[in-house]
């Protein structure tokens, strides 16, 4: 019986050391990668992180706005435009005025729309161009021609914004909505004030300026980094406020296996590390960190040194963190969108598996057998 027994823990010892590769685990390890690399006959081209590779692979998609946007002046917000509601009052200094209600010293016409082709009418002057005068202008104008019927008139004039001279802000913003252009905010960070301000996390905001064909975008951060972003808007731009579309995945052997949001306009490979909670100090190979990434053309033969490319390629970044000059490395390396950053395990952690597997399937054989002895 005793001889039975040592045969079932010999042949289930093996079964197990033969298996021990199908054991569970978090992804394959680094000689696993590497088999899989051009050198051996895969389509995957592995790369050694160092500064030169980190410059090369570097891939900037800045964000700004065109000359267009940034030259663009300051317009005159008090213009009358088509679609403008004008509110004008007038003051009249005979008791039987031609206007004013007897006993009355003044009547308002209230909202008189800018028609289309520009004019207003108003009584016993007619027909008057309002656009592209100010208010100002237009009191002058509607003065001289009622002063012809009536003596020494005073108009007021008061104009309230219409279609022709709003803009839209749309989006992560506490208040979306239609806002006229004024003295006060007719530049883009007044405006989004008026809108309550951004909703998202200001790190990984993005602004984005609509003008009839074109549109630029900026970073939240740099428009208020830098005052030349602040641009002059105008009449009918569109403002659209969004939240940071990219992200990278971290998998493996890290504390946190996620799919992560750009929390700025640059990370690293530290910043992906850190916003997992970094390595999985139990069972993480600090010596293989992946980045895999799918590099245009352009990049895979500035990081490979060749010019042999025409078609984009399959590239796996590693990065050891046991060199000494590791975590500069690591700073350098800048994460892009859709990356997934794999940390392996380390070696040992396959072996101890099959150890813990083994030692179970013995003590339990051994429980198996004692019960088979008593029998």
């Amino acid at each position: 019986m005793k001889a039975s027994r040592l045969r079932l823990v010999s042949a289930f010892s093996m079964i197990l050391a033969l298996g021990a590769c199908g054991l569970p685990r978090s992804g394959p390890n680094t000689s696993e990668i590497l088999a899989g690399s051009v050198e051996n006959g895969g389509q995957t081209n592995i790369v050694y992180v160092d500064d030169r590779v980190a410059r090369a692979s570097t891939f900037e998609t800045p964000l700004g706005f065109s000359r267009t946007f940034l030259n663009a002046g300051a317009i005159s917000v008090d213009r009358i435009r088509a679609g403008d509601k004008l509110t004008i009052t007038i003051w009249e200094n005979v008791e039987n005025g031609l206007l004013v209600a007897l006993g009355a010293s003044s009547t308002t016409l209230n909202k008189i729309q800018v028609d289309q082709l520009g004019n207003i009418f108003v009584p016993y002057a007619g027909v008057v161009r309002a656009s592209g005068r100010t208010p100002e202008e237009l009191r002058i104008e509607i003065t001289q021609l009622l002063a012809r019927q009536t003596p020494d008139p005073q108009i007021e004039v008061r104009r309230e914004a219409g279609e022709a001279a709003v803009v839209n802000v749309v989006g992560g913003v506490n208040g979306q909505g239609v806002y006229a252009l004024s003295a006060a905010n007719r530049r883009l960070t007044s405006v989004l004030a008026i809108a309550g301000g951004v909703s998202t996390d200001p790190a990984g905001t993005k602004i984005t300026v609509q003008r009839g064909g074109e549109s630029g975008s900026v970073w939240l951060r740099d428009l208020y980094a830098n005052p030349e972003n602040d641009i002059n808007l105008r009449p009918q731009d569109r403002i659209i406020v969004e939240k940071d579309q990219r992200y990278f995945t971290v998998l493996g052997a890290s504390s946190g296996q996620t799919r992560v949001d750009f929390l700025s306009s640059e990370p690293n490979v530290v910043d992906a590390l850190s916003a997992v909670d970094g390595l999985d100090g139990k069972v993480a190979d600090p010596r293989g960190i992946f980045i895999f990434r799918v590099e245009p053309a352009e990049i895979a033969n500035a990081v490979l040194e060749t010019d042999e490319f025409t078609t984009p390629q399959r590239l796996a970044y590693v990065i050891d963190l046991t060199k000494e000059e590791s975590i500069f490395t690591a700073q350098g390396f800048k994460i892009r969108d859709r990356d997934t950053v794999y940390v392996t395990e380390a070696p040992f952690i396959s072996w101890s598996r099959v150890l813990e597997t083994v030692a179970g399937t013995i003590n339990t054989l051994d429980s198996l057998a004692t019960i088979a002895d008593t029998l």
